[in-house]
Order: structure tokens, then sequence, then C-alpha cells
């Protein structure tokens, strides 16, 4: 009833011509000013930002030159193990022995490196070609680590060689210590197979793992050195862990890839 009052008083009421109009407060203007700004900022952004993006995948940290996959030459009975698992053996050092038909066998390296696996035990039968160890290609003990990162291939156009990698390392609890950085150093073009990827990390299991999902492309990732911290290499956090990485550590990858402008998004 007194809205009706209200609304009935002001049809009465004549024009208030003589009343300067108000075209905003002073609040108005603040927040159109502000909106202004904002809308500017954005599309200089737009214009000239860019958008920086990262591709997850996969990693093993190895040395450079990977492992490979001992192989026995002859079929028979493994009567001695010479070598144990860790230890590291020249080229054409003996690993086992084998009694076959024709008398003893030698199973010998085939290039310098450390016994990562040994897969053949004592009194084992073997046939030719049977898997007997994987062997890593590190000649030193102070050869540097680098990281293998197994990047999808639809992937593999936007990695540039020199671009940053953050690698959170299985064995290093990143809460604590963060993040291991690096650098691409090189990116191989070619899908890598399961059974390439087994000769190359000694690990036919990681070769069905890394390719459980398509064929990935191998990234090399060269790990920033430090001579401050106790493992050698720069992480996110000042000292690291407090202790030395090994090969064929598992991690995970993040690869920062080529800047992209926002503005090409908008655009048809």
């Amino acid at each position: 009833m007194q809205f009706r009052q209200q609304a009935l008083a002001r049809l009465q009421s004549p024009e208030e011509l003589d009343l300067p109009v108000r075209f905003a407060r002073p609040q108005g203007w603040l927040v159109l000013s502000v909106t202004v700004v904002v809308m500017a900022a954005a599309s200089v952004w737009a214009v000239t930002g860019s958008v920086s993006s990262t591709v997850d995948a996969p990693a093993v940290l190895t040395h450079g030159e990977g492992s490979y996959i001992l192989q026995s030459p002859a079929a028979g009975q493994v009567t001695a193990v010479l070598a144990k698992e860790g230890e590291r053996l020249p080229a054409d050092a003996p690993v086992l022995k084998v009694r076959t038909a024709d008398g003893e066998a030698v199973v010998r390296t085939v290039a310098a490196g450390r016994i990562t696996a040994l897969a053949a035990t004592l009194g084992q039968i073997i046939s030719t070609g049977a898997n007997v160890a994987a062997v890593e290609k590190v000649a030193d003990a102070d050869d540097p680590l680098y990281a293998t990162v197994y990047v999808p291939a639809q992937h593999a156009a936007s990695v540039a060689e020199g671009a940053a990698v953050d690698l959170t390392v299985q064995t290093v609890p990143s809460q604590e210590y963060g993040v291991l950085r690096g650098h691409v150093k090189s990116v191989d073009r070619t899908a890598q197979s399961a059974q390439r990827i087994a000769a190359f990390l000694g690990d036919s299991g990681l070769g069905k793992q890394f390719t459980k999902d398509g064929r990935p492309v191998a990234v090399l990732v060269r790990l920033d050195p430090s001579p401050s911290t106790k493992s050698g290499y720069r992480w996110s956090s000042k000292d690291g862990p407090p202790y030395r990485l090994t090969s064929m550590t598992l991690a995970s990858g993040a690869i920062r890839v080529a800047a992209q402008r926002p503005v090409d998004w908008l655009l048809p």
C-alpha cells in the first residue's frame, strides 16, 4: 500500500527539470578507470606475452652410453659365475663358465661396464642366445649421470635442445629435497620400440613399461652439476639429498617446451 502511494505521488509531482543530472558517482569512475587499465594491460599481454608449458614423461637416470644385454654364445649348464652385480669389468672380461657338449665355454663382456643384473645362476641350463646379464657401459665411477626422458611422439616437435628440465627422482622425497635440474642435450626424433629401449637400458621390463601407450621419443638430459651438493648435481632446494644418485633410478621429467602466445589461442 505504501509503495502505491509513493508511485501516485511521483506521477502527480511536476518534473524536476531544475535539478542537475548526475551521470556517475566518483566510485563509479574509479571502477571504470580500473576496468579500462586492466583491459588495456590484458590486450598488450595477449599480443606481446607468452605462456610456457611443460611436457611430462617417464624418465630413468643412466650413464650416457646406456647398457647392453649379454647373451650366451652356447647352450649348456652354468658351472661358474665369475662376476657379481655392481662389479665394474673391462671389455672381454669373463662373466660365466658354461659346460657344453663340445667342452667349456666362457661368456665374456662385450664392452667395459658395470654388471647391473645377473640372470644366470650356478647349475642353470641355458640355451644359445639366452640373456645372462645386463651391463651398463661405464668405465669410471665418476662418469656423469644423464637422464633419458621418454616423451610421447606427438610432443617431440616442441622439445628443443637446451630446454630446462625438472626431474622428480623416485628415490628422493621431493617435498623435502625438491627436484633435480637439467637441460636437454639431444633429442632422438626416431620413435623407440620396446626392443630398442630394452637394448639401451638392459631391461626388457622398462622397454614394455615405456611403450605401453605407444612408441615414445628418447630425450637425453644433461644434469646440471653442482660441487656444493652431496649428489654432485643441482636441485631446486639448496643442498638436495644427502647421498649420491645411482644409475637405473626411475624418475619423472617435466620439460619446458617452446612458449606460445596467448593471442594464437583466440585467432581462428
